[in-house]
Order: C-alpha cells, then structure tokens, then sequence
C-alpha cells in the first residue's frame, strides 16, 4: 500500500489563517470530486472558520475522561475505518488526552499516512522541537507542545501562511482571533509587534532553507550537475551532562541556516579512567539528535580534545559546537579546558562555538578516577619525584641545622615514595624506594659517608622501610589497575550496546558498521575480507577509508571472523585488550553482511514475481490483443479472396485500408514487446552521439496525424547527447499515447527548453489526466489506466518510452497540466562543449 502524503501549512503565529486554508484547499478538493473530511479541525468559535466547516463531513470525535472533565480527541480507529482519500487534521504538535491511542497528534497523523490517506494538517512555527529554546528567549513562554522537525521536513508539501504583524494585531483588535476579553492580554504579550517580528522571520527563514532542500532534491533527480552552496556538518560534542540538550538543539539550527546542513552528535569515552556521564542522559540526548535528524556517535579517546579534533575532521566538519565548561574557576588552575583546548588547536579550516547554558561554571560533581594507563607526562613526573625528590631532600636535610632524627628522615622518604607511586606507578615508587633506602645508608645511619650500619637497629629500620615502600607501591599500582579495568569494562559495554542496538534496529549499513570501527580505534582504514575456500584468494566485502589491504597478512590487526572471513585494519597496532571488543564488531559486521545478502536474494526473488507476472501479462496479450488485428486481417482477406461476392472498387479499398490497419497495429504491438523484452534483459545499447532535438522530434510525429499535433522546437537549443533512434522511438511512443487520449478537436503541444546541463521535450496534452497515486503505475508494462478499450495496446509504449530514456541517462516523468490534463516531461543531457545557460527566444516551428 502506497503511503499517503502530507501537506503542512505553517504559521508564524495563531491567527494568520492556517486552518481557513487548510479549509479552503478540502473545498478546492471536494469540488473535483475528491474524498475529503474533517478528521479533527478546530474553529475555536471564529465565525469566518466555522462556516468553512459547512459542506465537509465531519468525523465525530472521541470522548475521553481525565480527572472528571470530559475531553474531545480525533477518533484514528473511525477515520482508518472510513479510509478518505483526504484528511483534515489541526494542530500538529497537539498533545492528546491521557488515554488516548498515540501521546502526539503527529502520531496519530503517522498512522493515517501509513494506511494510506493523505493529511492536510497545521502547524506554527514555535512549536518546532529545535526552536523551543529561541521562541521562549523571543516571546518569554515556554512552548510544552512540540513536533521533531524531521516530521514536518518529511512533509510532501509546507505553505506558508504568511501575515505582517500589524495586520495579525488588526485581526486580532477586531475579535476575529480570541474573545474580546481577552483582546487586550495578548496585544500587550505574545502578540507585541517586535515578538510577531521576530516569529515571522523564523518561519519564513525556515521555510526559505526548505526551498533549498526541494532544489537540491531537483537536481539530483534530474542530475543537474551545476549546484551551487556548501553543506555544513557540524559536530556536537557531548559530555553527557544536562547542558547536551540546549548544544544539540543549537547545532540544528546552525545546521538549518546552510542547504543540507548534518549534525553530528559526538561522546568522547576516557579509556583511562570512569565517567560521570549519565547513561540516561545520554540515551536521551541520542533520541533527541535523532529526532532533529542527526546521528550519535561515541569514540573511545585517551585525550578528549585531540579525540574530538580528529573525529571532526574523519567526518570533513566545518563546525564544532561546544558547551562552555561547568569547572569552577580554581578548577582553570589546572589546565584550560577542553573548549579552549579545542578552539586553539582546531586550525583556519574548523569553526567552533562556544555555547553557554545554565550548568556552565556549577561544577562537574565528583572528580572521575584517573586510572592506571598514566599519560607519558605523569610518569615522568613520577619518575622525577621518585629519583631527584630523595636527592633533593638530602640536599635540603643535610643543610639544615636541626636534626630530626632518623626515623622522622624515613617518614619523609617514604612519603616521596607514595608520591611517585601516585603518579608514575610502580616502577618510579621501587626506584624512589632504592634510591631513599641508599641515601638514608649513606648519610644519615651511622656510620655516614659508608654504606655500612654499625646499629643493627637502624638495619631493621631501613629495611621495614624498603618493605613499606614497595608494599604501598603495590598496593597504589593494583588499585590503579583495578580502576582501569572497571573505566575500560564501562567503556566496552556501552560501545557494545550501541553496537547491538543499532544492529538489531537495522539501521547500519556494512560500510556504517566499518567506519564505526574506523572512528572506535582511530586506525586508517577498514576491511572485510572473505573467500570461499583455503586456496581462493580474498576478495572485499566492503571497506572504509583509503588504501585497505587486500589481505589479512599485510593488516596491522586481523580478526577472524569464522574459517573464510576476516576483519583486516591497517593504521596502527592495537593492544590486546582492545581486540575483544573488535571481536564483537568483526561478529556484527559479519551479520551486517549476511543481512545484506538475503536482502539481495529477497531483491532478486521479487524480479523473478515480476518476470512471471510480465509473461503471464504478455500472454495474455498475445492471446487477445494480437489475435484482435490479426482476426481483422484474415476476415478482410477472406472476404476479397471471396468468389459469391462481386466487390466494388470501394468496398475493396475498405477491406485493404483495413488489412493495412490491422498490420500497422501488429508492427507497433510486436515492435513494442521486442523493445520490452530487450530492455527486461538489459540488451539496449544505446550509441550515444551529438543531435539537435530539432531533428529528432519532428521525425517522431509520422504515427500521429498531422493536424493533432502543435510542434514548439527552438532552434537555438543546445545539441544533446543521446541514442537518436531510441529518443525518436521514446519521443513517439509518448506523443502517440497523449493524442489518443486527447478530445476531439485538441492538439497536443510538444515544446522543448534548455534548463542548465539538460533539456526538456514537454509533450502537453488536454486528456482526463491522471491522478498523482497512479502517476508512476502508468509507466509500469502491461498497464492501461481508466477504461481504455481492450484493443487499444498492450500497455506498452510508456514503459518502453521510459526504458529507452533511461537508456540514454534521461528521464521520463508526469505532470499535471494546469487546466486539466497531463503533461509528459522527457529530460536528457545536453553536449558539454555546446551547453546553453540561458537560450534566446524561440523560433518555433509548426507542425
């Protein structure tokens, strides 16, 4: 069942007459005849807008109890029952009564457009999700009613419904939008001029960037190949704390402003320690990107700052969005932040903003535990403390004048030792403990200046403190390693779990699943190698990023996925605790892979349904409309060989004409099934050269009488790179279809025009039409629309007009020709060395 479409009209406010046109289109509608009704529209007693309500039928409403109020609600399960063909629903972000079928209206619109109906639906702009934050800084209120924008983008159609500020305050003083009671509250609250302003641009801007996505659509459709405008990607980086939100949320509109914008929500995991990151929070803001229409990422990095640099640059990001930091100002003293971090290192080629928000300088609540994988400064801090610090309190103990005695001089050893094992491990602290042991012999045990101990109580005393020393260093060492196992453990298991999730979801690809590793492990490139058997060689499955190795011998790290695959990285050696979780990734993307294949096989299975329904379709084709001319054939030629028949001269140019007739139609009927069957089996091999479409339509127009046809060619079109006899066969087959469903007396109009790299052959004819849910089923074979008469064709000539104009890189698509009727659009590329931006005025020629 082919889903239904949306149409939305957006306001910048309530009041401007969103819900009188979306009443004034169903009444456009239901003059045509269409299946129109209310499903659910709220008048909110202005009169103009009720009386839009006479002549539509109107689906009662559903009655709801909540907290001893009786409430109205659309009834879905009566508008599915009733299936129209169009359905009224107001007010979009609507949130429904507890109880009812969906939480949001647009839920309950989802279900319409699932089964098959089309909505015609309104909404403001304020209560767009990734301008809540703006319409309460503009207007003061809180918006609690919202809709995800990728909804409303997803819409096939939005209408602005535009009114200047000062006249929306006109309607308003006049009663025409709230009782007059409360006339004067809104006037001098949500309804200031400088608020209705500020809204008004954000609804025409928005739209204004939905402008540009519908030509960007354009063009890649019809392979425009001049667009103009960059695409920015700006990536998120998240902390998991509640400031993520107000970040993702600015990003999107940062990203709206520019055609094509993508966010990119990033978290950063410390493999060197635990996190205080909320996964709630987390799983939050991920659905909340999502639903903005972003993607979530999440990257193992020792070092926060270079680990987000580098994955905004994997992704070719133009901007960063940062949260400005929640550390207390003493907190700077130890170094300057991630965000500053970033702005400095991010070079001329990466913008990065810096956003506050209401967590900023609050503090970030308990310090994370650091871990036992020290960064290369900290061990050599240790190793400095361990090694000169003793040095130095000699130095620093032998100067001074007061002696504090042996046992006080150990104290303050082993402290230095408890330092470097804090901070360089456990090999500084056992350095730190030899060394405080031999400087403790030699200058302050009697007798000094000898590595000998005269007082065996002073042997007992160092060696305790050899033993101290290294029992505390051990025991500093193993908590450390104990802390990066668990922050390493945290850190697998939530990479897993985004891992199976998205898997179980479908919703990565094999080459989305090998740039996730690629980006996990910071490695340069990605592959999946397989083979059938031990002396085949490896063939790809897929990869990510340049130079991917062509066999596991020659990768840095190799996984084996069972006996005939495997997982090939190459960039750098990883440690052996990182391959587990490569293991899980090399198990997924084989998943991934045999997932893709049975979709294949399922692909190709229903070609081979198609195939079948075709020859079932052909032979019934040739069972009836090529025995129709040929039974014709035979009665007039059965007639003329006639001996109890004296014909006349008329009669027998009758029976000939009909014979003529009669082989005309078996040529275009058997002409027709070769063609289909040629391009069924992919055997059109077009011969691409330069020609003028003034050529090659005019020669199109011999099957048509020459009085049915208004021929429009300039001239000056550029020439065009096309198979001329597959254009002339596509050329007729469309024309010939529009004059055998024009009306009597009409003319078809064929006009051609230049549009950048390509030109258009419009074929206009003043027919019945063709309503837009069987627009493409026209263009499928064997398929006759409305009642046309058995013996008109086999459904052939617009499948072939559209296989032969593919075959040449065009396209083939319909229109509805303003007026009533329809409208064939053939585009094919024009020659590069002749393109035409802008043709002169045609010179038409006339047919």
């Amino acid at each position: 069942m082919a889903r239904g479409k949306l149409r939305i009209y957006l306001g910048a406010a309530p009041g401007v007459g969103k819900t009188y046109a979306m009443l004034s289109e169903a009444h456009r509608r239901a003059e045509r005849g269409t299946d129109c009704v209310v499903a659910f529209v709220e008048h909110h007693h202005r009169p103009r807008t009720e009386v839009m309500l006479h002549g539509l039928h109107q689906i009662p409403r559903r009655e709801l109890e909540y907290r001893d109020s009786v409430f109205t609600e659309m009834d879905v399960d009566a508008v599915l029952a009733r299936r129209p063909r169009v359905a009224l629903v107001d007010e979009l972000a609507h949130t429904n009564v507890p109880g009812s079928r969906n939480t949001k209206r647009w839920q309950d619109v989802e279900e319409l457009l699932a089964a098959g109906i089309d909505v015609i639906s309104t909404v403001n702009i304020q209560h767009l999700e990734s301008l809540g934050d703006v319409v309460e800084a503009i207007t003061g209120v809180r918006q609690r009613e919202t809709v995800p924008d990728e909804v409303v983008r997803r819409a096939d159609q939005i209408e602005l419904v535009d009114m200047s500020p000062q006249a929306l305050r006109r309607r308003m003083a006049h009663g025409n939008i709230y009782k007059s009671d409360k006339v004067d509250a809104a006037l001098s609250n949500y309804f200031r001029p400088g608020n209705l302003t500020a809204l008004r641009e954000l609804a025409l801007l928005w739209v204004a960037d939905r402008v540009d996505a519908y030509l960007t659509e354009y063009r890649s459709e019809h392979q425009v190949s001049t667009i103009w405008g960059s695409r920015e990607r700006i990536v998120v980086g998240l902390t998991g704390g509640p400031e993520g939100r107000t970040l993702i949320r600015r990003a999107a509109r940062l990203a709206e402003k520019g055609a094509g914008g993508e966010v990119l929500a990033v978290y950063i995991s410390r493999s060197d320690g635990l996190t205080t990151a909320s996964p709630k929070e987390l799983a939050d803001q991920r659905t909340l990107v999502e639903d903005l229409g972003g993607t979530f990422h999440q990257v193992v990095g020792e070092d926060i700052p270079v680990a987000l640099l580098d994955f905004a640059r994997g992704v070719n990001a133009t901007q960063i969005v940062l949260g400005v930091s929640r550390r207390r100002s003493w907190q700077y003293a130890f170094g300057p932040g991630v965000g500053a971090t970033v702005a400095r290192d991010s070079g001329p080629d990466l913008d990065v903003h810096l956003i506050t928000h209401d967590e900023a300088g609050k503090g970030r609540g308990l310090p994370a535990a650091r871990g036992a994988r020290l960064g290369r400064s900290r061990v050599i801090w240790g190793w400095l403390v361990g090694v000169l610090g003793p040095v130095l309190f000699t130095w620093l103990l032998t100067g001074a004048t007061l002696d504090v005695g042996l046992a006080n001089d150990m104290l303050l050893f082993l402290t230095l030792t408890v330092a470097a094992a804090l901070l360089g491990g456990l090999f500084p602290a056992l350095a730190s403990a030899v060394v405080g042991s031999l400087l403790l012999n030699w200058f302050f045990t009697p007798p000094v200046h000898t590595l000998t101990i005269a007082d065996p109580k002073n042997i007992v005393a160092i060696a305790i403190f050899v033993g101290v020393a290294v029992s505390v260093a051990s025991v500093v060492d193993l908590a450390a390693r104990r802390t990066h196992q668990a922050a390493r453990l945290r850190a697998e298991s939530e990479i897993l779990s985004l891992l199976a999730g998205n898997v179980l979801r479908g919703e990565t690809s094999l080459e989305e699943l090998l740039e996730r590793v690629r980006e996990t492990f910071a490695v340069e490139s990605v592959a999946l190698l397989e083979r059938t058997d031990e002396t085949t060689p490896w063939t790809c499955a897929g990869s990510v990023g340049p130079g991917p190795v062509e066999n596991p011998e020659d990768a840095d790290v190799d996984v084996p996925v069972g006996d005939h695959m495997a997982l090939s990285l190459r960039g750098r050696v990883l440690p052996a605790a990182d391959r587990r979780v490569l293991a899980a990734f090399a198990a997924q993307a084989a998943v991934v892979l045999d997932r893709r294949r049975l979709r294949r096989e399922a692909d190709r299975a229903k070609e081979l349904a198609e195939g079948n329904r075709i020859r079932t379709a052909l032979l019934a084709a040739v069972s009836h409309d090529l025995r129709t001319p040929l039974a014709g054939i035979k009665a007039a030629v059965s007639s003329l060989r006639s001996d109890d028949v004296a014909w006349s001269e008329e009669d027998e140019a009758e029976l000939l004409e009909a014979i003529e007739e009669g082989a005309d139609r078996l040529d275009l009927l058997v002409g027709n099934l070769l063609d289909m069957s040629r391009l069924q089996t992919g055997t059109v091999t077009p011969i691409i050269r330069e020609t003028g479409l003034d050529e090659v339509v005019p020669m199109a127009l011999g099957g048509v009488p020459e009085d049915s046809v208004d021929l429009d060619i300039p001239e000056t079109l550029p020439m065009v790179h096309v198979d001329r006899g597959l254009l002339e066969r596509a050329v007729a087959n469309v024309v010939e279809n529009a004059v055998k469903y024009s009306p009597p007396g009409e003319r078809v109009l064929v006009s051609a025009s230049a549009i950048a790299d390509r030109a258009e052959v419009r074929v206009v004819d003043r027919g019945p039409g063709v309503p837009d849910e069987a627009k493409d089923r026209i263009f499928e074979p064997f398929q006759r629309y409305g009642d046309s008469p058995r013996g008109a064709g086999v459904g052939l000539g617009l499948a072939v007009a559209r296989g032969f104009a593919e075959a040449v890189g065009g396209t083939l698509h319909a229109e509805d020709t303003p007026g009533g009727g329809l409208t064939m659009v053939l585009t094919v590329r024009t020659a590069p060395e002749r393109q035409s931006q802008e043709p002169d005025p045609p010179a038409a020629a006339t047919s």
